[in-house]
């Protein structure tokens, strides 16, 4: 390629040398002697070129001395070579020097970027050229008499080139590691053919350069590398060149730069290792939190058995003297309360069909509003917070580029399939693996090519071009315009050139090439416009930009292409607004997509097995499964209300069984249940608050479990209770509601404001939740002292009329007994439960194991796992698992992910794009620098493909060095930017620069700016057109010149590619690890003068707003839960007048259910979510549940000793928490376990049945114990004679202190 000339007009010069060369005996070597001479015409051996391949004249003839032009021309292209004007001896004339300038100009577009590189290789070829002694260095070995411009001459069509290995090896290194910053690839991988740059050596890389075959070399250049004090094989007088290389950490003898850091390892700055990621907390060797788990389960153990000790000197009973002002205020508060609900109940017991009507009346008001309810299923609104830093720099990347466009794809294998070996004439013995078979690949791209429908939208038959991602021609695209991404891209998705196949020759040896060289050699270069095969095919994509191998294949290691698993076939479609018509269509396209895989994949004859999504396929599947999954949840509470219509009745004889039954009472309170639910929804919907499907199916089993606890309390203290002489049924149930409604007010208002309080979390989800719930735990507290009070009136007087329920016309002969029905709980409870459970042995036992069990789960909630793989949204056998299978295995690289710049830097300034840039003369900390860096270490910053740079490739597009930069020199638009497809271009656009270092003035950088974004070559193939922001080309079109001046972006960005990111712990940490490279970069870039104070480089790509929320879930989850515990506490202690220890032993039992639900959750495998962050508060809600209640009837107990008043609490309250919550809650959590969508089984079924079983173990096994040892002194007496009347126990008569 060095030889590489332009046919030019012949002088006197070439008959001169052809004399001369007859004078002079061949073969002469000696100093100052020539073997070649000007140019002879064009090489015939050579056929279908890149350029033009002029030879050279055979002329051994002495070296010229130079002057003049010809001396400025040698100076300039080889200076080298350069001894002063005179005293400058050269073999090679002033065409010869153009011709190689020009030659020089191809490798120098690549090689520029490294300016001692560059001179290191125009070295070499100036002296294989022009070298004064050429004769020392180069052997002709092959001529030819030809006829040029009427004369026959003999040209030289190959030579022999000796050079010491060390200048070899030199020039080489200092090439190594240039890169070509649009791919992140190598550009010595497209100068070493088939060895690409990973296995190219010094030899392999001047074995290509010296290939005429490669389409660039004029002739065949054998270079003889020979190392240093070797003679054999060296023709005697031969001396191999061995010139002064220049390091590419060393300026250049014209003034060029040293290279950067991204293409010289030697100029990288010494760059201390990063910092490794913190290790597990470790206390004495082994785990802090297990160390600390342990210290305080000894610490707890050892308080209690001192408590234990002391507790032996102190008597139980309760000094009735000893009467504090706090339980005076307990009583009156019992007392107030009591006598309000009890007036309060009376009243809506004598009117129940009004107060009925009227609870209707408000409910049908609440819902309303379901008419404008909006069902928020887009997981970014349901998980980002629209002030949250992922959403705004979400809004601001799609406001000035583009959203993320839709991907869809399809991962193809063939197991079983066997490969085989292909001897390659280019690149030798080649193993192909089953999948890369020619049949198979013709079947996948009649599978591409299918896709089309009709389109009412469009009112047309719709097709790809219609909806795809066009990043070179989005305003009219055809289907070649479409980016789609695959191993067929290679052929520009032709057939034809799939099939092509040609013989060609290659030192000597003939033999056929087919589509696997052209494979091989684009999997390696994959940015050629045209291989090295005869074949002569380009390896761009037929919309225009490359195809990298990891976007090709897949399954491959250590880039062994030709040896993958798997074939990658991605379609990128825009993604329209969701108002936008093209977005249904782009819809339609995406299930049109999704029918005719799955047909293919029924298709018996189909030889792939595959996997597939649509962008749609995620939200799809969700829908659906939530769809499908509605009737497990109608069992679910189907289940529920059978059992409290069962649960209620009193049956006390057979005969009254349809007398004494509550089924109408149980689907009351389901009803009360729904209303509040609905009514919650309708009033948040009049507000305009969405709701999510979270809040369909976790909201109502909420409500249900409290409200069925509430239901059971009422219902049982009234079957319990007697109506007193002279008392009425409406008196009696405003009595009962009396006894028991303050406990019920305790738990709904300490949930009620938990679940307001919750409302402050930063996540939609859990705000709207939070809201949701809040209101409908109040709106079922209302309507049970409303409207269930008014039902519960009705059954009563049907119950007393002994009429059946359903059939009410029919009455029972045998009455009612009159005396209280415990039921069957609450006898087996006092008789067996209690004394058993609070047994001296049995009270130590239980302290222990909860204790231990605590500490234990103190030690596991710190080990749990924080985030949601995205497969658990998807049910169970759906086609997306077997897509994110393949996806983790298969896939080399990850995700792009963009480094985004806000306006405030200036760019068009030298120190603006320094700061920018990798290429020579740019800063060594800039933003793609520091890019590159990270990328050196994928492990810790989960990047794998560092970032192009559009500044960079502005840069190389303006280099004189280029053809892409040009202005018009003749006609009407002289002076204008001039395409590089036109031929009239013969001006640069700027002036070589002496250093090497291109940076344009600013007027240059605007002026030329839009025209580098509207030129679809020369760029390098990448999608520069989307780097800068709209906003930027807009400007290009609609400003006057002067306007042009003062053009800025308001906003770049830079991509690069994350490692494969296989669950959702390392999509937090790449967030992490990028947000802090970008931090780093934006402090860098401000200390440029001129740059903003609020400047921000920021990084995104589409999953940053899904996994944002897990850098803070755990404060967050903890402030929530937090915010929870606190009304737990301050209300019981209000409304049992200001009992603290009460109080905090709820607190304290609601913490351990807490934190043992997190522990169990590690052992069960239940990652922590936001969705686990939501069932935890609903755990505090219901805890309140198992716990106040028991709570308070213990606080009121009058019973004299704690373990009396426990046993007490135990029966008595105990017995209706068992059968209203745990009983109600568990046989509708058991039918959950049948729902297919994993997130129903793991974090509904799963994650309640914990709550449930942890809460039921607390309440009734747990608590008692700890209030017969911890449990408030206070009681209800005055301190003389008699006892207050309680209204927990109005049964309770006065005695008297001894």
């Amino acid at each position: 390629m060095n030889m590489s000339c332009l046919p030019n007009s012949h002088t006197d010069n070439v008959l001169i040398g052809v004399l001369l060369t007859q004078v002079l005996s061949e073969g002469q070597v000696q100093p100052g002697q020539c073997a070649f001479y000007e140019e002879c015409g064009k090489n015939p051996s050579i056929e279908n070129p890149l350029i033009p391949p002029i030879v050279p004249c055979l002329s051994y003839t002495p070296a010229r001395a130079l002057k003049g032009a010809h001396y400025l021309k040698l100076k300039s292209v080889c200076p080298m070579l350069d001894r002063g004007e005179n005293a400058t001896l050269a073999c090679c004339s002033i065409k010869q020097l153009r011709s190689l300038e020009l030659s020089l100009t191809l490798s120098k577009a690549v090689l520029i970027r490294c300016p001692s590189c560059a001179e290191n290789f125009a070295h070499l070829h100036c002296i294989n050229t022009c070298s004064p002694n050429q004769t020392q260095t180069v052997n002709v070995t092959e001529t030819r008499n030809v006829t040029y411009m009427g004369t026959n001459v003999k040209v030289v069509l190959g030579y022999q080139a000796y050079l010491s290995t060390a200048f070899a090896e030199g020039s080489f290194k200092s090439c190594q590691n240039v890169r070509i910053p649009a791919t992140g690839g190598f550009a010595i991988s497209t100068m070493c053919g088939r060895y690409g740059a990973k296995l190219c050596t010094a030899q392999r890389w001047y074995d290509f350069q010296g290939d005429s075959s490669n389409g660039l070399a004029p002739l065949d250049i054998d270079f003889k590398l020979i190392p240093p004090g070797v003679t054999a094989g060296v023709p005697a007088g031969m001396v191999p060149y061995n010139g002064r290389t220049l390091r590419c950490n060393e300026t250049t003898p014209t003034g060029g730069e040293v290279c950067s850091c991204q293409d010289c390892q030697e100029s990288c700055p010494l760059m201390p290792p990063p910092v490794m990621p913190a290790g597990p907390f470790r206390l004495m060797g082994t785990d802090g939190f297990l160390v600390i788990s342990i210290l305080l389960l000894c610490l707890l153990l050892v308080a209690f058995l001192l408590y234990l000790l002391v507790s032996c000197w102190v008597k139980p009973l309760i000094d009735p003297s000893e009467v504090s002002c706090t339980d005076k205020n307990s009583l009156a508060a019992q007392e107030f309360l009591g006598s309000l609900f009890q007036s309060w109940g009376t009243l809506m017991a004598s009117h129940p069909l009004k107060v009925l009507l009227a609870a209707a009346i408000v409910v049908a008001v609440f819902a309303t509003g379901l008419m404008y309810i909006e069902l928020t299923t887009d997981p970014v609104q349901l998980w980002s917070a629209p002030n949250s830093r992922a959403r705004k720099e979400k809004d601001f990347h799609d406001k000035y580029f583009d959203p993320f466009f839709r991907t869809n794809q399809l991962i193809l294998t063939a197991p079983g399939r066997k490969g085989h070996i292909y001897d390659s004439l280019l690149f030798g013995r080649q193993n192909f693996s089953g999948i890369l078979e020619k049949d198979l690949l013709t079947q996948l791209l009649a599978l591409q090519t299918r896709i089309q429908f009709w389109s009412s939208d469009l009112n047309r038959t719709a097709t790809l071009k219609d909806v795809c991602f066009a990043p070179l021609n989005p305003s009219n695209p055809g289907m070649t315009d479409c980016a789609v991404n695959s191993l067929l891209q290679y052929f520009q998705n032709n057939v034809t050139n799939l099939d092509a196949k040609v013989n060609m020759t290659e030192l000597g040896v003939t033999k056929e090439v087919d589509w696997r060289d052209h494979f091989i050699y684009c999997v390696n270069s994959p940015l050629s416009f045209k291989d090295i095969t005869d074949l002569g095919m380009s390896c761009m994509a037929d919309y225009g930009a490359p195809v990298f191998p990891f976007l090709a294949v897949g399954g491959y290691e250590n880039e062994d292409f030709t040896n993958a698993e798997a074939l990658i076939l991605t379609f990128s479609l825009n993604n329209y607004n969701r108002d936008d018509p093209r977005f249904k269509v782009a819809l339609e396209w995406e299930q049109i997509f999704l029918n005719i895989v799955q047909e293919y994949q029924r298709d018996p004859s189909n030889n792939f097995t595959f996997a597939y999504m649509a962008e749609r396929s995620l939200e799809d599947e969700i829908n659906r499964t939530t769809s499908e999954d509605i009737p497990i949840f109608m069992i679910s509470y189907l289940v529920i209300f059978i059992y409290i219509a069962v649960a209620l009745g009193e049956y006390t004889s057979f005969k009254r069984i349809l007398v004494d039954s509550k089924f109408l009472v149980g689907l009351g309170g389901i009803l009360v249940v729904g209303c509040s639910v609905l009514a919650s929804m309708g009033f948040y919907a009049w507000i305009g608050i969405p709701s999510s499907l979270i809040i369909l199916q976790v909201v109502p089993f909420l409500v249900l479990a409290v409200g069925a606890d509430n239901i059971f309390i009422f219902v049982l203290e009234h079957q319990r209770d007697v109506r007193r002489l002279g008392e009425t049924r409406e008196m009696q149930i405003g009595r009962v509601l009396g006894n028991v409604a303050p406990s019920m007010l305790l738990c709904s208002v300490s949930e009620s404001i938990c679940f307001f309080l919750g409302a402050l979390s930063t996540m939609p989800a859990v705000k709207s939740f939070a809201l949701y719930a809040a209101l409908a735990v109040l709106m079922d507290f209302l309507l049970q002292m409303t409207a269930f009070v008014a039902l519960l009136s009705l059954d009563a007087r049907r119950q007393d009329s002994n009429r059946c329920e359903l059939v009410c016309c029919v009455r029972v002969g045998t009455r009612r007994p009159m005396k209280p029905n415990e039921g069957l709980l609450m006898p087996l409870m006092r008789k067996y439960y209690a004394p058993v459970l609070l047994h001296p042995v049995s009270r130590v036992v239980v302290m222990v194991v909860f204790v231990i069990m605590f500490c234990c789960s103190i030690f596991l909630m710190f080990h749990v796992t924080v985030g949601l793989d995205q497969e658990l949204a998807m049910p169970q056998g759906s086609y997306m698992l077997e897509y994110f299978k393949y996806l983790y295995k298969y896939f080399e690289v990850g995700i792009p992910t963009y480094f985004v710049t806000t306006k405030g830097f200036n760019f068009t300034s030298a120190a603006g794009m320094d700061a920018v840039c990798s290429s020579v003369g740019c800063d060594q900390f800039s933003l793609t620098q520091k890019i590159q860096y990270a990328t050196e270490y994928p492990e810790l910053s989960y990047l794998a493909v560092p970032a192009n740079s559009w500044v960079d490739d502005f840069i190389d597009w303006l280099n004189p060095g280029s053809k892409c930069c040009r202005l018009y020199t003749l006609g009407s638009e002289t002076g204008n930017f001039c395409p590089a497809t036109a031929w009239v271009c013969g001006k640069r656009c700027i002036k070589a620069p002496a250093n090497g270092v291109v940076r344009p003035t600013v007027e240059q950088f605007n002026r030329f700016l839009p025209d580098f974004l509207v030129t679809s070559r020369c760029r390098h193939g990448d999608d520069l057109s989307s780097a800068v922001s709209p906003g930027v080309r807009s400007l290009r079109f609609g400003c006057s010149q002067r306007c042009r001046v003062c053009l800025r972006p308001a906003a770049t960005r830079f991509m690069a590619y994350h490692t494969s990111l296989t669950n959702s712990q390392e999509f937090t940490k790449a967030l992490e690890k990028t947000r802090e490279l970008a931090h780093n970069i934006t402090m860098g870039m401000r200390e440029v003068p001129g740059t903003a104070p609020d400047f921000e480089v920021f990084p995104y790509t589409v999953t940053y707003a899904f996994y944002e929320q897990y850098l803070t879930i755990v404060p967050e989850g903890l402030f929530n839960i937090s915010l929870c515990l606190l009304p737990t506490f301050v209300v019981c202690c209000l409304l049992l007048g200001m009992d603290l220890r009460s109080g905090l032993l709820n607190l304290f039992t609601i913490i351990m259910i807490t934190v043992d639900t997190v522990g169990i959750m590690t052992l069960w495998g239940i990652d922590y979510n936001a969705v686990a962050l939501i069932n935890l508060v609903t755990a505090v809600g219901i805890s309140v549940e198992f716990v106040s209640h028991l709570t308070r009837s213990f606080a009121l107990s009058i019973q004299l000793t704690h373990i009396e008043r426990a046993k007490e609490a135990t029966a008595t309250m105990g017995s209706a928490v068992l059968a209203g919550v745990a009983m109600t809650n568990l046989p509708g959590i058991i039918v959950l376990a049948f729902a297919k969508a994993q997130l129903i089984q793991i974090f509904f079924f799963r994650l309640n049945l914990i709550i449930t079983l942890l809460g039921m173990a607390h309440g009734l096994i747990f608590l008692p114990v700890l209030l017969s040892y911890f449990g408030t002194e206070k009681h209800l007496c005055d301190g003389q004679t008699r006892c207050f009347l309680c209204p927990h126990h109005p049964t309770t008569v006065q005695y008297t202190v001894r």
